[in-house]
């Protein structure tokens, strides 16, 4: 990747706080930045030799939006622990930050935890202990939870200091009611999800009535217990999950497009560690509560289903149900931390996918109103024999297995003729209404000048005229109606292309050899050639029926062929 690109790149890039990776086949590296935008753009112009090898490296730049840039500290951490990428030098270590645990008692008690017990409800992650300790200091105060073991909590026949002080409403020696109490729990919960007013509001009258009584000190310690708690979700990151092995989901779903786009946000044990982006091809009028039932019947059809999903738009009634039945928290939530992470989602939704940028460039550089579909097609056979030819379909750059087609085409050895054939087909199926693909934005030959000519003159004669290029093997160039491009392998509207056409060529190798299977079951009859030999007399020859075609001579110039074998070919076959 050169500095042009990467300063393209950056220009479509939002101004503000989220995570970078540098992709080639793998993450190179990952960063994050206060604002996209201009970090990314740092990189056309690399600080050192090791950086600057990195971004040669690099084929594509991915981003993760975040709220905030501790957020964005906290997902960098975990990707780097997750992807392992050679050019990070930091954070790679097993170091977590403390979370806020609940835990899973009549009377809750809370504390922090970088280990949390098994059915706690927790909360976090959060970067700055001195301000969580001050915060949960607040909370304490405000609804009495208890921080003492298990152990004392069992042992204790009066209060302890922590009651005398008003931090703890003494659970453990009946001075509250249990009632009372999970109430007290229930607040807190209600804050550490987002409800700032839930401990802030009574902090700030707790602060007047100190200031009126003029206990000055009391109310400046109150006061700074309430500016720590003002700005706690403003300036601390992390999702909320309920115990140590729950998994929570934030599926957040943009439908402005033509298509639909859906981001998948993951934690794990309480951190957010990755994001999942899916395309979904929507009919007319589908709403987005009806995306939202196809990625949650769709995406986690060979899934696991996480223990909490958070949605931007609520899911058809019957499948809520069924989630509610399976044990799986679902819920489309509009404020709080859950309200803010679903925004989040949708927010990363609305991110152009980097391969839809790369069809946008292609569509850009050949002229073309969009590129979002593509489809390739290829042939292959041996000598002339078991010609087979595929049509593969790529949406916004990724390959649409229930798009695929593959034909087979008249014997003989004329590669142009093949492509002419295979062409006419797709538009004589796609003009009869036998074919219910559209119509696609860019058509892919795999081949030369002559392919390609081939199949433009194919489906003029049929009067269905997709924009038609070519990809010329060995050459590695792009051939146009009236031009040629030879561009770099990692520029993106090439590598686009190029999987396009390897995919194609793929799925009609696949096929031919499974013809080719078919037709070696005549030589299996043959005594004397076994799969060593079957194998390489195809390859020598190309088809059962040139090896039966072959002279004696012929036959005994395959490794494995003896005179008797040579005889029985000639006899059997």
């Amino acid at each position: 990747m050169d500095a042009d690109t990467v300063r393209e790149r950056a220009a479509t890039l939002p101004d503000e706080p989220g995570v970078y990776e540098f992709r080639s086949d793998r993450t190179l590296y990952v960063g994050k930045a206060v604002s996209l935008r201009d970090r990314v753009r740092s990189y056309a112009d690399p600080r050192s030799d090791r950086i600057a090898a990195m971004v040669a490296r690099a084929s594509e730049i991915d981003v993760v939006l975040t709220d905030t840039e501790t957020q964005a500290l906290l997902l960098e951490a975990n990707l780097i622990k997750r992807h392992q990428p050679r050019y990070n030098v930091r954070l790679t270590d097993d170091k977590s930050y403390p979370l806020v645990e609940l835990t899973d008692h009549d009377c809750p008690r809370i504390g922090t935890t970088r280990d949390p017990e098994e059915g706690a409800t927790v909360y976090g992650p959060y970067t700055s202990k001195s301000d969580l300790e001050t915060v949960l200091k607040a909370v304490r105060e405000v609804c009495g939870l208890r921080t003492c073991s298990d152990h004392e909590f069992a042992r204790r026949n009066r209060p302890c200091l922590d009651y005398e002080m008003g931090l703890c409403s003494g659970p453990c020696t009946g001075e509250i009611d249990p009632t009372d109490y999970r109430a007290d729990v229930t607040r807190a919960e209600r804050f550490f999800e987002g409800a700032t007013s839930a401990i802030a509001t009574p902090l700030r009258e707790r602060m007047d009535d100190a200031a009126d009584r003029a206990a000055f000190e009391r109310a400046a310690g109150l006061r700074d217990r309430l500016e720590a708690v003002e700005r706690f979700h403003g300036g601390q990151g992390g999702t909320v999950t309920s115990g140590p092995g729950r998994a929570t989901d934030v599926i957040g779903v943009d439908t402005s497009g033509s298509e639909a786009s859906v981001a998948v946000l993951h934690s794990d044990g309480g951190r957010v560690v990755d994001r999942e982006r899916v395309t979904v091809e929507t009919p007319d009028a589908v709403g987005p509560g009806a995306v939202v039932s196809a990625v949650l019947t769709q995406y986690y059809a060979d899934r696991e289903v996480p223990d909490r999903l958070l949605v931007s738009h609520p899911p058809d009634r019957d499948l809520a149900d069924f989630f509610e039945r399976t044990g799986t928290d679902l819920a489309a939530p509009t404020e709080g931390r859950g309200g803010r992470l679903v925004d989040l989602a949708v927010r990363n939704a609305r991110q152009p996918h980097a391969d839809g940028r790369a069809g946008a460039a292609l569509a850009s550089t050949l002229g073309l109103e969009d590129c979002t579909r593509i489809e390739g097609m290829d042939v292959s056979h041996a000598g002339g024999d078991s010609v087979v030819g595929s049509d593969v379909l790529f949406v916004d750059g990724a390959s649409e297995k229930q798009g695929y087609r593959r034909k087979r085409l008249s014997e003989g050895n004329d590669d142009p003729a093949h492509i002419a054939e295979l062409a006419t087909w797709r538009a004589e199926r796609a003009l009869a209404g036998r074919d219910d693909r559209p119509m696609p934005d860019l058509l892919v030959i795999d081949g030369g000048r002559a392919q390609l000519d081939a199949a433009r003159a194919a489906l003029d004669r049929a009067g269905w005229t997709p924009p038609t290029i070519a990809l010329a093997k060995g050459e590695e160039r792009v051939i146009t109606h009236d031009r040629s491009y030879d561009w770099p392998t990692d520029d993106e509207r090439w590598r686009l292309l190029a999987r396009v056409r390897d995919e194609a060529h793929r799925f009609a190798v696949s096929y031919h050899r499974t013809l080719r299977d078919e037709v070696s079951t005549s030589l299996e009859a043959v005594e004397g050639v076994g799969p060593v030999t079957r194998q390489r007399l195809l390859g020598r020859f190309g088809s059962v029926a040139a090896i039966s075609a072959a002279d004696r001579e012929e036959l005994l110039t395959v490794e494995g062929v003896g005179p008797a074998t040579a005889d029985r070919l000639a006899s059997d076959l």
